[in-house]
């Protein structure tokens, strides 16, 4: 359906624009109902999903999930826009930015989604038959693809945007709009006029800039209050992680290894390393690393073969690691190594507290057994990374996380929906600032005697920069929410990583590109973002690994 071709009557702005997607978006269910039957059908024939199968059909079944994907954060839109109404503000931008997410969206799913950039996955890969399709193709669908995202409108909503800032979020939550105030401005003063010199010079985050973050509670956001942090939800998180990444992803990064720590510590620690440990990370006296990457293993946890040896009140641990964010300047390393040789896979794996001296520049792990160096990385730099090698390296037995051998991979995976909670809200703040910065340079960038947002094409990219970071955001809150509620939400953190990495290096890209040759300079900020942005798709599990996590979510897993 090429733009050309989208000559319409209807008007700018859609009138009856909530219920038309509600009608939309049950279309959309029942469209998702057929995929599904049809993918089960080939990965899960007997009722779970089969792993082998799932490997042989690895496109058809990353392309339900990315169509699963969609469909939610259309749901989670139209949630924004349906609170928005009822605060009275759905505006003119407000109702601009939905009916763009569904028309785009719903062109994308009728003529192909981009999975990355070089696949495009179309309902034909899994065999949706022509009657679904058909049935979906409903006068609110057609309408919304038609007329939602036509180049009018994303003109006019760039205009809007230009002259009245971003639509608001919607957090309705008094508390969490004034921490995202505070977090804003922290980020706009402290972190945004220096972090292109951190990034340049390949510098740690200063220390007193780290100091400043424990006073205003960011590593013990989510600890409870009794061990010293501030007890709040996911959405907390969220909001303060995306703000301190719109201003600097290693800023916003700094809170993840505390977080991870907090989280396996609460979840699988004795009362007594509760004690020790929460309190510590909370205040900030503590800077965790994670430490589970080794150098032939990547997301393939069940094959670590670092071990350790029992030996009377220690354990030795032998073995390589590697991909250790922040792992010279931090105090205590959450290590996952194999405690039992003859236990294959996940079952012999052992999740430790292992304590170490911080190192320098010079001498990065100031520890007997214990060597490495840094990995230099083209982005991510604030907090370094690094290989370790351990030989000998001795943590106390009584820092075997839960006191008991064998758990290390099962308390690692109680972690996960929080760590991908916070890692999308960290690539919707990447989205963001790359979005800033190119609306700030196509409004000042004169060329043809006129500024380059006066381009249609310069402010389509916008636009559509602005509505797909508010999509993402959503989607997140939404997993945020969702966990909140003490609910299992693998699959929706799943699908807020999945989606909000792929914008964060959609806006990253789209904004170099408004830059032009300026875009591929260092002195603009722009450059590193795009280096930054890169990462959000392979840490903390690749968008390929994402897409199997809500495939087997959605359709429940035999193997």
């Amino acid at each position: 359906m090429s733009e050309s071709a989208i000559a319409t009557d209807e008007p700018l702005l859609l009138d009856n624009l909530l219920p038309t997607c509600r009608e939309a978006l049950a279309s959309s269910d029942s469209l998702l109902g057929r995929a599904q039957r049809a993918i089960s059908a080939r990965i899960a024939p007997e009722g779970g999903v089969d792993g082998a199968l799932l490997e042989t059909e690895q496109f058809a079944a990353h392309g339900y999930a990315w169509l699963s994907t969609y469909v939610e954060a259309l749901r989670q839109m139209l949630d924004w826009g349906e609170r928005t109404d009822k605060a009275g503000q759905f505006g003119e931008r407000e109702a601009l930015m939905l009916q763009a997410a569904y028309g785009e969206y719903f062109r994308q799913i009728i003529g192909g989604i981009a999975m990355s950039q070089g696949e495009l996955f179309r309902l034909v890969d899994l065999n949706v038959p022509p009657d679904a399709i058909a049935a979906f193709l409903t006068n609110a669908v057609g309408r919304l693809a038609r007329s939602g995202n036509t180049p009018v409108v994303r003109h006019r909503l760039c205009e809007l945007i230009a002259e009245d800032g971003f639509a608001d979020p919607a957090l309705g939550d008094e508390t969490l709009t004034l921490m995202q105030d505070q977090f804003n401005r922290f980020a706009d003063e402290k972190i945004a006029p220096h972090c292109q010199e951190w990034h340049i010079k390949d510098e740690l985050i200063p220390l007193p800039l780290v100091e400043e973050l424990s006073e205003l509670g960011v590593f013990g956001l989510t600890v409870p209050e009794e061990y010293g942090g501030l007890g709040l939800g996911k959405m907390a998180m969220c909001v303060v992680t995306e703000e301190l990444s719109r201003g600097y992803i290693g800023v916003g990064s700094l809170g993840t290894r505390s977080e991870i720590a907090a989280e396996l510590i609460k979840l699988g620690g004795t009362e007594a390393q509760k004690q020790k440990w929460l309190p510590r990370i909370a205040s900030g006296e503590v800077l965790p690393t994670a430490v589970f990457t080794e150098p032939n293993t990547g997301s393939d946890l069940g094959s670590l073969r670092t071990r350790a040896e029992r030996d009377g009140d220690v354990y030795r641990i032998h073995g390589n690691k590697t991909w250790i964010t922040h792992g010279a300047r931090s105090d205590m390393m959450t290590l996952l190594v194999r405690s039992n040789p003859d236990e294959p896979g996940y079952r012999g794996l052992s999740m430790f507290l292992a304590e170490k001296p911080r190192g320098t520049d010079a001498d990065p792990f100031p520890a007997d057994g214990m060597s490495g160096g840094e990995i230099r990385v083209l982005g991510y730099r604030g907090m370094k990374e690094y290989e370790i090698g351990f030989d000998g390296f001795v943590v106390a037995a009584e820092n075997l996380l839960g006191e008991t051998e064998g758990d290390g991979f099962k308390q690692l995976m109680a972690t996960f929906e929080s760590a991908r909670i916070q890692t999308a809200a960290r690539a919707v703040g990447v989205a963001q600032n790359a979005l800033e910065l190119a609306l700030t340079y196509a409004k000042e960038r004169i060329q043809f005697r006129k500024p380059l947002i006066a381009f249609p094409r310069i402010s389509g990219k916008i636009a559509w920069m602005a509505v797909e970071t508010m999509i993402s955001r959503q989607l997140s809150y939404f997993a945020a929410r969702q966990k909140d509620s003490d609910r299992r939400c693998d699959v929706e953190a799943g699908m807020a990583k999945l989606l909000a990495a792929r914008t964060a290096w959609s806006n990253a890209d789209n904004a170099v590109q408004i830059h032009g040759g300026n875009g591929y300079a260092e002195e603009f900020p722009i450059s590193r973002v795009l280096c930054d942005a890169r990462i959000l798709n392979i840490f903390e599990g690749t968008a390929e690994i994402q897409a199997n996590v809500i495939v087997r979510g959605l359709l429940g897993s035999r193997n």
